[in-house]
This record gives C-alpha cells, sequence and structure tokens, in this order.
C-alpha cells in the first residue's frame, strides 16, 4: 500500500504561479510512475501530467503544456506539479496518482491505470 500525501495549494491570481508536491510512502529507489489529475466542480476528473519512475520521461496534458511542468525530486519519492502562467480555468481540486508497479520507461496517462490516490488539494485562480 502506497500513501501520497499532497501539498502547496491555494488562492492565487490569475498569472501567478504555485507549485505542488506529493510525497509517496516508498522508499525512493521504489516509487512507480506517477502522475498529476484534476477534477473541477461539475466536471470529471482529467489527466493532467505523468512522470516515469526515473523521471526521464514526462507528458503533459495540452491544456497545460508550456506553463505546468512535472518533476521528480531528488529523493525520487517526492513528485512536483510548477504551475505557471494559471488562469481561472485551472480551477480545481488536484490530485497525485501512482502505479501499482514501479516499472521503467512507463509513463500512465490513464486514471485505471493508477492504483494509489492522494487525498487531493484545491488549486483556486481568481482573475
Amino acid at each position: 500500500q502506497v500513501q501520497l500525501v499532497e501539498s502547496g495549494g491555494g488562492l492565487v491570481q490569475a498569472g501567478g504561479s504555485l507549485r505542488l508536491s506529493c510525497a509517496a510512502s516508498t522508499r525512493s529507489d521504489s516509487t512507480p510512475p506517477m502522475g498529476w489529475f484534476r477534477q473541477a466542480p461539475g466536471k470529471e476528473r482529467e489527466f493532467v501530467a505523468a512522470i516515469s519512475w526515473s523521471g526521464g520521461y514526462t507528458d503533459h496534458a495540452d491544456s497545460v503544456k508550456g506553463r505546468f511542468t512535472i518533476s521528480r525530486g531528488n529523493a525520487k519519492n517526492t513528485v512536483y506539479l510548477q504551475m505557471n502562467s494559471l488562469k481561472p480555468e485551472d480551477t480545481a481540486v488536484y490530485y497525485c496518482a501512482a502505479g501499482r508497479l514501479v516499472v521503467a520507461g512507463v509513463l500512465l496517462r490513464r486514471e485505471n491505470e493508477y492504483a494509489y490516490w492522494g487525498q487531493g488539494t484545491q488549486v483556486t485562480v481568481f482573475s
């Protein structure tokens, strides 16, 4: 069982930045592929970004490309989502997720590929 704890959400003006963190309860060398999803009020949860076990591969949703960046810390059991140039439409609860297996070179983009989820952190962008 992997536990994920997110932090870093908050209230920010449009054009501003936030950095979300997700700490996994795994050894740094045993953290599976991870990702970020978000769910806005009245909408389905959607993919935001994914990162491979090593951190060498990443992918971002088209809606956030060029503005958001997913990365792993030196201790690979922590994943970050740097969010720049935030827009009101980025307002959502952001969830960190981890895959079931530690597999190199894999990016997970669909909800059902993830086995573990954090509790979510609210990001609110006002204009």
